[in-house]
């Protein structure tokens, strides 16, 4: 029998025995992949040249936003064009006021976006796209040994929490300390929902109360956690709030108008699911509202 005694790292665990560094559970299917295949070999190569792993994680950070940046670029521009309608999705609010005109002013947004060229769920890529490496990161950081008594600013250790400030009293799921780092993150994910957020829909109760819960939630429950995986997420929020503001000095807002004036002169097609609704509509002696 062999016995192994030492620390949960993985090129050690390779060493000492076939499939051993299994036992770091770093996620299932896709999330574990991209641990393993990407987000280890990046840290790793990096510790080569770097001492300070906050700055390891620094420049993990901008790598990973700057190989996703050509794939969010389009969705940023998506919700940049949303902005510039806003005005013209406010008027048809004002024109149908009523709650029983709900269908009648979707259907009324949605050809303005057609016309003006603009997908409304664009702006939802960016998050699809980072979902799994948020993921990935978040069973990376608290598993990570070399992270063990790494000092970085006011964190003392970045293999767990850095408190800031011990409360006398312990509050549910937050815990009895403040944690610095989850401040920020909570911070940078406000900022950042403030300005996707302030796309056309988004100032209805439910959606605003949705967006102020979610980082609330979120600090309560990371106030315990690694404050590598804190101070990543607060880094990814900055970039994607930076990346924003560049992306959107690329939209040009007269070039939209300009684009949905010369469209509103053509019919607009109709898709093969709106024919496929109106045909189900008329064999059930329903038909469409006139214009």
């Amino acid at each position: 029998m062999k016995l192994y005694y030492g620390p949960n790292s993985i090129p050690i665990l390779k060493k000492e025995g076939p499939q051993l560094e299994k036992i770091v559970f770093l996620g299932k299917n896709i999330i574990g992949w991209i641990s393993r295949f990407a987000i280890i070999p990046i840290f790793n190569w990096l510790k080569h040249f770097i001492r300070n792993f906050g700055l390891i994680i620094l420049i993990l950070t901008i790598i990973i936003k700057v190989v996703l940046f050509p794939l969010t670029f389009k969705s940023y521009q998506s919700q940049a064009k949303m902005q510039v309608l806003k005005p013209m999705v406010e008027e048809l609010g004002k024109k149908f006021p009523k709650k029983e005109d709900a269908m009648k002013k979707q259907q009324a947004t949605m050809d303005l976006y057609k016309r003006a060229g603009v997908n409304p769920m664009g702006g939802c890529l960016p998050m699809l796209l980072q979902m799994p490496i948020l993921f990935a990161m978040f069973r990376f950081f608290p598993v990570s040994i070399e992270l063990r008594q790494e000092h970085f600013l006011w964190a003392t250790d970045l293999s767990t929490y850095d408190s800031i400030l011990k409360l006398p009293f312990t509050i549910p799921m937050y815990g009895n300390h403040v944690s610095l780092f989850t401040l920020l993150m909570t911070a940078s994910t406000l900022l950042t929902m403030k300005m996707t957020g302030s796309s056309p829909g988004s100032d209805q109760p439910g959606m605003k109360m949705m967006m102020y819960m979610m980082p609330v939630m979120f600090m309560l429950i990371l106030n315990n956690f690694s404050a590598g995986l804190t101070y990543y997420y607060f880094l990814a929020n900055m970039l994607t709030y930076i990346q924003n503001i560049i992306s959107k000095r690329f939209i040009n807002a007269d070039a939209v108008l300009a684009t949905l004036e010369q469209n509103k002169k053509k019919p607009i097609q109709k898709s093969k699911w709106q024919q496929r609704l109106e045909a189900a509509a008329k064999q059930r002696g329903i038909n469409p509202p006139k214009k």
